[in-house]
């Protein structure tokens, strides 16, 4: 149907940022996505880890709005944009093709930006998470947990929604109260920002934490402007570069999202051994 939307021209910038979209999981705002990605047309687009949910994997539930996903980042890469899949903490199985190059698609732990005359520092996070870098086994716990809280939420919003009420979201609320969410969130963005700096960044960017935010970081006489892409699971946010700064683009979830997608099957993904990977990836941010 050719809609106002669909009418809409898309707005140009020079590069976007998303992170942690987690598809695969029920949770995941697929169509949201979409619809974003449609919207806008960046020289260069960063997926800044935990695209895919390989943790949470399963092939009996990757619907159809999940797979369109997939299907315009291809779109984009085919109009010219470059894709560069930074990985992270739930999808570092691809962690192995670190360096692989198809055309316009690139797999990579990290990433280095250099405009006017700035530099921006961009990866995922998770080597500066305790919890991920000391106890695998709970952060993998943990993430089964937020898969099953999340499939709760939706069925609750559902019900709140019928009658009237708000959309609320329990796993975000959880995630605060179980990782603390002034002192873990503050931590990790100063051990982000002062690495950052110490490295003459002018830009850092991560996701991971799933809060979006922008933020500058002082550190004796220097500084750095931390950023974080937030998520595509309870916020809706992207970062995008234009006209010589970073912009926090907040979408928002839809609050009368009703989903009725078929399930289907998508081949199933093994998991690897990992731990020589984290190492390996981790010395490779900190010798940036």
């Amino acid at each position: 149907m050719n809609t106002p939307e669909n009418r809409q021209e898309a707005r140009k910038m020079d590069v976007a940022v998303i992170s942690d979209v987690h598809l695969g999981i029920y949770n995941s705002k697929a169509k949201e996505l979409v619809r974003y990605l449609k919207s806008i047309a960046p020289d260069v687009l960063i997926l800044n880890g935990d695209i895919v949910d390989v943790w949470q994997f399963s092939k009996s539930y990757f619907p159809k709005s999940h797979l369109k996903v997939i299907r315009q980042v291809v779109k984009m890469m085919e109009r010219g944009t470059r894709v560069h899949y930074i990985t992270g903490n739930h999808d570092e199985v691809f962690r192995r093709f670190e360096g692989l190059k198809l055309g316009n698609f690139s797999i990579e732990n990290k990433l280095v930006l250099e405009m006017d005359g700035k530099r921006t520092w961009v990866f995922h996070g998770d080597v500066f998470d305790v919890v991920m870098h000391n106890s695998k086994w709970l952060a993998h716990l943990g993430a089964h947990g937020y898969g099953i809280l999340t499939l709760i939420n939706k069925m609750v919003n559902s019900l709140l929604l019928t009658f009237g009420g708000k959309r609320i979201s329990l796993s975000g609320r959880v995630k605060d109260a179980v990782k603390g969410k002034k002192k873990i969130s503050t931590g990790f963005e100063r051990t982000v920002s002062e690495l950052a700096i110490r490295k003459g960044y002018d830009y850092v960017i991560c996701g991971h934490i799933h809060r979006p935010e922008v933020k500058e970081a002082v550190l004796g006489s220097r500084s750095v402007t931390y950023l974080n892409s937030g998520d595509w699971v309870d916020n809706c946010t992207a970062l995008e570069y234009y006209q010589g700064d970073w912009h926090l683009h907040i979408v928002g979830p839809d609050l009368d999202r009703r989903s009725n997608d078929d399930d289907m099957e998508a081949e199933e993904v093994l998991q690897l051994s990992k731990e020589v990977l984290f190492k390996a990836m981790y010395q490779d941010i900190l010798n940036n």
